[in-house]
């Protein structure tokens, strides 16, 4: 990146109250020499998670002996003047907001796993995210226009579309470590060593496929075939269900993915068969809390704070663009040819070398057209919820519930209509105007 010395790099974490995933990208980044000395900007709209970031930021980095310039926002633009990086993690509306995302539809009888990606969850995740997400484009094109955006918020393939689509012109590229460590299990399922491996993967966000996965030019999945053989409780996985009969196996797990296809969530029995953890982001939630509270408590004791490295791309992307060492990530990009079965204004999961140019994806032609039957699916509810917010349609909303998949193998028509009245009647106070509409059946 010509021109930029560690010290002259603002690295700004939009959301920065999400502390423990703050603490690990801080690690990581904290773990290149060339960037101890970066400018780390904390923005959070809540007051005491922003000062509990920002204790943290600074004991990470004495403990790795870094020496940056850290600094607390609770204002967005006084962050992001000048940034070099914006890293954005929001959640809008909190974990409130997503009890309600289970808690009404399992109420019509809808059961929802995770919940932050596709279907009714993943629906009003992005509505009430789209607003903050305009509002930072625009700050981001007035205060830091040459920054790049490196998203980590869900509904990953939602948030990049609808930001590509009212700001064409921000460097965004959307950021998940699901290929990576779907990889790094497969090595382990198989016995391989992982750094022996090389794999690529394509499709969409957390419904990507692992296209070649190989040791030395020889292919592995013949491996994974006799481990699966060998174990039958790894058939009670969805993933290797999926497998079995797709022919590539899926970047996520399986509480994810069983919510993106219409076959598991609808049927007692099959839920039984694979084991799947009905309103598992629920408990997930309660862990955060806990964990941020076991932060506040050792930042406030003295006690340590143990951080792992957690192999997030945002540090390695940083890093390549300022020192120019060329790395491939996996990235969510506009499509624009680059898988040529899915549509060409949709976001696709492949790819990227990174080096100080950027992030440039790759071209991976067509996906087995299986994958990509049920990629297109995806990527239609995703452009039904942008429709809804750039043209201000609420009946989109209701089109995108009943292109859905899940929503669409566990509830009638009417029901689903009902279902999206109830659900903007309770994000209300979260959603642009124009969308506060019930439409009954």
């Amino acid at each position: 990146m010509t021109g930029k010395t560690s010290a002259t790099v603002k690295i700004v974490f939009m959301g920065a109250g999400s502390v423990v995933f703050t603490q690990g990208l801080l690690a990581d980044l904290f773990a290149f020499p060339e960037l101890t000395h970066v400018h780390v900007a904390l923005h959070d709209i809540d007051a005491e998670r922003l000062a509990t970031a920002e204790g943290a930021a600074h004991r990470i980095a004495a403990d790795r002996g870094a020496k940056p310039t850290i600094t607390a926002h609770s204002d967005r633009r006084g962050a992001l003047e000048n940034a070099t990086f914006v890293i954005n993690m929001i959640q809008v509306g909190m974990n409130e907001a997503t009890r309600t995302d289970f808690d009404i539809p399992a109420r019509y009888g809808l059961r929802q796993t995770i919940g932050d990606t596709l279907g009714i969850g993943g629906i009003f995740r992005a509505l009430r995210t789209f607003p903050v997400l305009r509002s930072l484009a625009a700050d981001m094109a007035e205060l830091c226009p040459d920054a790049w955006l490196l998203n980590y918020t869900n509904p990953m393939a939602m948030n990049v579309l609808y930001l590509n689509r009212i700001a064409p012109g921000l460097r965004t590229v959307g950021l998940c470590h699901s290929v990576y460590w779907t990889m790094h299990d497969l090595a382990e399922l198989v016995g391989v060593p992982f750094d022996e491996v090389s794999y690529l993967a394509a499709g969409v966000n957390h419904q990507a496929w692992v296209l070649r996965f190989e040791r030395a030019g020889k292919n592995l999945y013949p491996l994974l075939d006799d481990a699966i053989a060998k174990d039958p409780e790894l058939l009670r996985r969805v993933r290797v269900d999926m497998y079995r009969r797709l022919g590539h196996y899926p970047t996520e797990t399986s509480e994810h993915s069983s919510e993106y296809v219409p076959w598991y969530l609808h049927h007692d029995s099959e839920i039984e068969r694979l084991r799947l953890p009905v309103g598992a982001y629920l408990d997930i939630i309660e862990e955060n809390v806990a964990s941020y509270e076991q932060t506040r408590e050792a930042l406030a004791s003295g006690a340590p704070l143990p951080v792992d490295a957690s192999m997030e791309y945002a540090p390695q992307i940083i890093h390549s663009i300022v020192t120019g060492t060329p790395r491939t990530v996996y990235g969510n990009v506009p499509n624009r040819g680059l898988i040529d079965n899915l549509p060409a204004d949709s976001v696709v999961e492949v790819p990227c070398l990174v080096d100080s140019q950027g992030v440039q994806p790759t071209r991976i032609g067509a996906l087995p057209p299986q994958c990509a039957a049920l990629n297109r699916t995806y990527t239609s509810v995703n452009d039904l919820v942008v429709r809804a917010a750039t043209d201000g349609e609420p009946r989109h909303i209701r089109h995108a519930a009943m292109t859905d998949p899940a929503t669409a193998a566990a509830l009638p028509v009417e029901r689903i209509w009902d279902l999206c009245d109830d659900l903007v009647r309770a994000h209300e106070d979260l959603l642009p105007p124009e969308l506060r509409v019930e439409l009954g059946h």
